[in-house]
Formats: structure tokens, sequence, C-alpha cells
């Protein structure tokens, strides 16, 4: 059984009761995975062992600014306690706290902030400028120099202002980059009471934000993958369970070579957040499986995948949970075939890898 551990709540905290309840509130949601009553009961406890309430600001007032703020809604009607369901507002608010808490070091910058390495028409304007060619847009017009070159050549009794006269500012161009996060939801990710699931999920809503907020000319797919594999919305991440499932990373890269072949750009993609090697394919309409060491079967056509990944410039970073020798020795040649990255992370450093394997893929992939 997995069990949650809970430092002791410090009285003094800045913001209102509201403030450190809904805090509380959205950690202990992803734990439970999006179920508000079992959130809301977590909560309870913790509030009469710690005194985050009082009597001017209790529980059912928490609840009701939940519901009046339209962070939860009622679902269903029948007798007993009424249920309640996350909404769209408390999704997005999920995701926020997931790239605070994650990327809580990057602040929001304007859109296509990943520059390539080249010059010429493009939509980030920098600070050199060029002369002016035919079909460069009038609105990087370096107006002041040109009518500066204007003057020195043509003096002020006679002025005009000729093509050679023009200079632009010299703009980057803008690179796109299309992203598929594969997550795995095989039993090993909660096995031995150790809860692996959550910190994927806060990573996966982290980049997703970052995405959707700092890098809006990107995309992003995410799919999960157990014995089979499968896409999820955005805001279908705060709800991930895991189930009693093998792991099958081939079923997994072929949905995910699959979405990426839709995208159009050039610059691609796939990051894959597991704890354990691969132990599921299909065969046909059958499942092969074997979860004691390495089944060469498998390993062969994972290792395939990934060799065809390569051919197709689709780099694969994998972030490994684990770091027993056999599973190291896997990744090591998975890596080597794609030529792609791999993280031997803790489950507390698993963002920052994730964040900074995303710059650098995109400026290396770009230059």
């Amino acid at each position: 059984m997995i069990g949650w551990r809970f430092s002791a709540y410090v009285p003094g905290q800045e913001g209102s009761t509201f403030d450190r309840l809904f805090k509380l509130f959205q950690e202990i949601l992803i734990h439970t995975s999006g179920d508000v009553s079992e959130a809301l009961s977590w909560l309870t406890e913790l509030d009469k062992e710690y005194k985050i309430t009082d009597e001017n600001y209790g529980m059912a007032d928490f609840i009701q600014d939940l519901i009046d703020k339209g962070y939860i809604q009622q679902e269903g009607g029948g007798a007993g306690m009424p249920g309640f369901v996350p909404s769209s507002k408390l999704e997005l608010a999920l995701r926020r706290k997931a790239l605070e808490d994650v990327f809580g070091q990057l602040k929001k910058s304007k859109s296509g902030n990943h520059n390539t390495r080249r010059y010429g028409r493009g939509d980030e304007v920098t600070s050199e400028l060029r002369p002016f060619e035919f079909g460069d847009p009038l609105e990087n017009l370096a107006v002041s120099e040109s009518l500066r070159n204007a003057q020195i050549n043509h003096g002020i009794e006679e002025f005009k202002l000729g093509m050679e006269d023009l200079e632009v500012q010299e703009t980057f161009y803008q690179s796109q980059m299309s992203t598929v996060l594969m997550i795995d939801i095989s039993h090993s990710m909660i096995l031995y009471g150790e809860d692996r699931i959550t910190p994927a999920k806060k990573v996966a809503m982290a980049l997703s934000e970052l995405i959707t907020t700092r890098y809006p000319k990107d995309t992003l797919d995410v799919i999960v993958f157990g014995d089979d594999a499968w896409q999820i919305e955005i805001k279908d991440l705060p709800y991930l369970e895991v189930g009693p499932f093998h792991t099958n990373t081939v079923a997994g890269l072929e949905l995910a070579m699959d979405l990426l072949r839709r995208r159009k750009n050039p610059n691609k993609q796939i990051f894959m957040i597991t704890d354990g090697k691969p132990t599921c394919i299909k065969k046909g309409k059958r499942y092969y499986k074997n979860s004691f060491g390495l089944d060469r079967t498998i390993v062969n056509r994972t290792l395939s995948l990934a060799m065809r990944c390569r051919k197709l410039q689709v780099p694969i970073t994998t972030f490994m949970i684990a770091r027993d020798p056999y599973l190291v020795n896997f990744v090591d040649q998975f890596t080597r075939a794609n030529n792609g990255k791999a993280f031997y992370s803790s489950l507390q450093g698993l963002g920052d890898f994730i964040f900074m394997d995303y710059k650098n893929n995109k400026a290396r992939r770009n230059r």
C-alpha cells in the first residue's frame, strides 16, 4: 500500500487561509488522481492535526469558496454526500502549480523563444543591421540609420532616400519543435510502495504548461503506455493512474512515431519517462510478455525501433527512474541505437532534467 508523508504545518505562512488550503488541496488532488472527495477527506484530517483553519474560516468555508470560485463543480444529484469533480479552471491551476514547482526558476517570456543560429527573414529582431534587400519586410526598416545614410550620401540640399541608403534590422529564424511525451503507467510505477507516477504526472503537467505558454509555436502530444499505448489529452494528466500492466515500450514508440509523422515541421523529438525495462510486445493479436530479466525478443524489437527513429532524425531522451545495473545496460544500448540521450535521475530531479534537455535539443537541432 502506498503511503504519503506530510511534513508538519508551520503557522505564519504568507497568504490567506484559502491560499494555504488551496496549495495543499492541489498537491493532494494529484496523488488522488483527481478524486475531489478523497482529497478533501485528506485535507480535513490534516486540518484536524495541524489546525490550519480557525473559528473564522473552516473547511466548509473552503469548500464553498472552491465552488464559488469555479474550481470544483457538483456531479450527479443522488442521495447522500454530494460528489464533486475538478473544473477546467482547476485543471489549469494544477498545470500552473506544477510548472512553478518543477520549473520555478523560469519567467514567462514572449512567444517563439527558441532561436536558431541562422540569420535571415525571421520574426525575432536583433540589434544587428544589414543593407536592405528586395523582399525584406518594411516593418524591420531601421529608419534613423537609413535617413542618416541618405544625408551622408546625398546631402541636405538635395535630400533623397534611395534603396542603397536603406538598412534593416537583422532577424533570427524561429524554430518549431514537435514533441511526444511518453509516460510509463505499468504496475512497476507503484511497485514496493514507492510512488513514481505522481512525480511523472507533475513533470508532464509542467512541461505541457511550459510549451503552451512559453513556446506556443511548438506542439506537444502526450501518450501513456502499459500493455498497449494510447494518446491522452493534456487536461487528463492529473487523473493518470497506474494499471496492472506490463511495459510495452514498442507500442509507445510506434504510436509516438505515428503522431510525429503527421507533424509537418522537421524538428521532432521523443521524451520517455519510465522506471523499467520493456517486458511486453504484441504479436498479431496476442501479447508476448516476460517480466524476468531482459528478453531478447522484446529487447531486439525495442532497439530496432530506436534505430528507425535515428534514421528519421527523431532523438529519444530517456528518463529512467531506476539504477539497477542490467537496466542501465539496456538503456545504454537503447541510447546508442538511437543516438539519443539518457538520464538516470532521482524522482526529485526529474523536472530539471527534462527542461534542460528540452532546451538543449531545440538549440542543437536548429543550428
